[in-house]
């Protein structure tokens, strides 16, 4: 009989080798099967991955004029572990005329995992992007000559036009909040960063497809994985239509020229802005390929500050353009009637002097078209003071209150929330709480704040409310939210239309009484009679240099289709500088010729 010991030893033998079995089964399956990070990483040394970029959507103008398209560029990629050793650094900087240092450095940030998250020796990774065709013809040539180069083709945004860049806006390769913040981009992936191109970007964009190519164990691409069956096609982004019409864009721009201003023309019937214009500008086409990072420094650092949006960032005292709006507040809250008479000496009236000579005393049209300080003056007191001052000035302060609120309905003193124009500043209406910390709540009188009464002091508006309040006169008392892309139908809804709640009658005093600034007042020099032009000349005191010119109007004066407010800094009278301007893009929008431009502007004693 064989020995009971070794007998039973088989058994545990052949336990520990099925046990081994087992163990190499269930950690095999846990491998391929349940840990599917080891499966990943041996895909990716089998496969790679290339992006297919979507094709950006176009922008055109009003009038289906393209604006923004895209141009084809190149970006150098190249897979670190096939450069080998012996890679010829000196020949390939030479090819894409670069210097040592600057490769140095690329190559440095791209092994840098802290910054480069997706960075590995073994697949494809962005060396330099935004490249022109001339700027790899040479590398192309020599491409044989560099393993692990390559060059990829995408596309770039290219431009029509060298006008409107604050509106359009650029576009540029994400950063890492990008990366962190959206999950959809990737690294060398580019975004939208300023303007309309960050506002509607996810339209903009469109979805990015892909493709899976197969590489052998040298690396080499073999071609398409299962016959691109994990293949995904890219979809273009959506194009999109911009109220703005650029013809009367580019000549806002020219008729500003070197002086540093804005101008913004609004459609009254729909809100849709037709021209936002900031002087000093650019043309966007500097922003775009290897030279962005260099222009854009060279903007960043221009005292003259182009980058900064004026039209919606800039703010000014409104001047004589803001007694449109009093004769309407004052009318509404009884302060004066249409029959109010006020007197007026001229330069010898306190405690506002009048820069005109009119005869006294004044009625309220007089008042509007010789642009009458004193009569301003002494109807705001009138609306403040009409019931006393009351205990502790607090019906004073009432009648502030409810001032302000009447003048922040037409669009002042806040930023439109419910726009599509970005970075806007609120301007300001000063409230009750800021008077009473700068003098007390017993502290300010009516007297206290008279500059109020003729749009100075601490009364503060941007160009782009400034046109706003031109198309709520034009509208007889209400306004649709400015926005910039054409034809939105949510912009059609009431819940983008603000009512002022003043009575119309009221605006065609404030009509009429534009309409002959235009025909006897501060802008007859450069009125067209045939476009029944509403204007307000307003001519603005600046401590530090000359006074700024403004400008508010509409036209024609029955149906209006352009509402225009023009600001241009350190030129002197609104009418002399501010008025042609907005006459003239009014002329043009509304006979679509171009102008005829005059080589000086017209000066008169009579046009402050």
């Amino acid at each position: 009989m064989i020995n009971d010991t070794y007998y039973r030893r088989r058994y545990v033998i052949a336990g520990i080798a099925i046990a081994i079995v087992a163990i190499y089964i269930i950690r095999l399956f846990a491998l391929q099967i349940v840990d599917q990070s080891r499966r990943a990483k041996a895909d990716n040394n089998a496969l790679v991955r290339q992006p297919v970029y979507a094709s950006r959507g176009l922008i055109y103008d009003r009038n289906d004029s393209l604006l923004v398209f895209n141009q084809p560029i190149y970006e150098v990629l190249i897979i670190i572990r096939e450069m080998g050793t012996n890679f010829n650094v000196p020949a390939f900087c030479q090819a894409l005329q670069i210097d040592t240092t600057y490769y140095n450095t690329r190559m440095a940030w791209i092994r840098d995992r802290n910054k480069n998250r997706g960075y590995s020796k073994y697949t494809h990774q962005l060396f330099m992007g935004q490249l022109k065709k001339e700027d790899v013809s040479l590398l192309e040539e020599r491409l044989y000559q560099f393993p692990g180069v390559s060059i990829r083709k995408r596309t770039l945004r290219d431009y029509n036009y060298t006008a409107a860049a604050h509106i359009l806006g650029s576009v540029g390769e994400v950063n890492q909040r990008d990366l962190d913040r959206d999950p959809y981009y990737q690294q060398g992936d580019y975004s939208g960063r300023d303007g309309i191109e960050r506002q509607y970007e996810i339209d903009l964009r469109g979805v990015n497809g892909g493709e899976v190519l197969m590489r052998d164990n040298r690396g080499r691409i073999r071609g398409s994985y299962h016959n691109g069956e994990l293949d995904r096609s890219a979809v273009a982004g959506k194009n999109l239509q911009l109220g703005i019409d650029i013809d009367i864009q580019e000549l806002a721009e020219q008729l500003i020229g070197d002086n540093i201003g804005s101008a913004v023309a609004i459609e009254p019937a729909t809100g849709e802005v037709l021209a936002l214009v900031s002087m000093p500008g650019w043309d966007p086409r500097e922003l775009v390929g290897k030279a962005r990072s260099k222009n854009y420094n060279a903007l960043l650092n221009d005292p003259r500050k182009p980058l900064l949006n004026r039209a919606t960032q800039a703010t000014y005292s409104p001047g004589s353009t803001f007694k449109t709006l009093q004769t309407l507040v004052c009318l509404d809250q009884d302060g004066i009637k249409p029959s109010t008479l006020y007197p007026c000496n001229g330069p010898e009236s306190t405690p506002i002097k009048c820069t005109h000579h009119h005869g006294s005393p004044v009625d309220l049209g007089m008042a509007l078209e010789q642009s009458c300080n004193p009569y301003y003056w002494c109807a705001f007191r009138d609306l403040l003071q009409r019931d006393g001052y009351g205990n502790q000035n607090n019906t004073f302060r009432h009648n502030y209150a409810r001032w302000r609120e009447g003048i922040m309905k037409f669009g002042l003193g806040s930023q439109f929330e419910d726009s599509d124009i970005p970075n806007q500043r609120s301007g300001s209406i000063p409230s009750v709480k800021f008077y009473d910390r700068c003098y007390g709540k017993t502290g300010w009188k009516a007297i206290t704040i008279r500059s109020l009464s003729i749009g100075q002091g601490e009364v503060l508006v941007t160009p782009l409310q400034l046109a706003n309040q031109a198309a709520c006169l034009a509208n007889d008392g209400y306004y649709i939210t400015p926005h910039l892309l054409h034809n939105d139908s949510t912009y059609k809804t009431n819940s983008h239309r603000h009512e002022t709640g003043i009575d119309t009658a009221y605006f065609h005093i404030v009509k009429d009484g534009m309409a002959r600034v235009m025909t006897n007042g501060t802008g007859r020099w450069h009125n067209i009679a045939k476009w029944h032009i509403c204007g307000k000349t307003g001519t603005v005191q600046n401590p530090h240099g000359k006074d700024h010119a403004i400008f508010i109007g509409f036209a024609p004066k029955e149906n209006p289709k352009i509402a225009v407010a023009i600001a241009v800094e350190n030129v002197g009278f609104g009418a002399t500088w501010a008025c042609p301007i907005a006459v003239k893009m009014i002329d043009m929008y509304l006979t679509k010729h171009y102008p005829e431009l005059a080589s000086e502007p017209i000066i008169d004693e009579q046009t402050k």
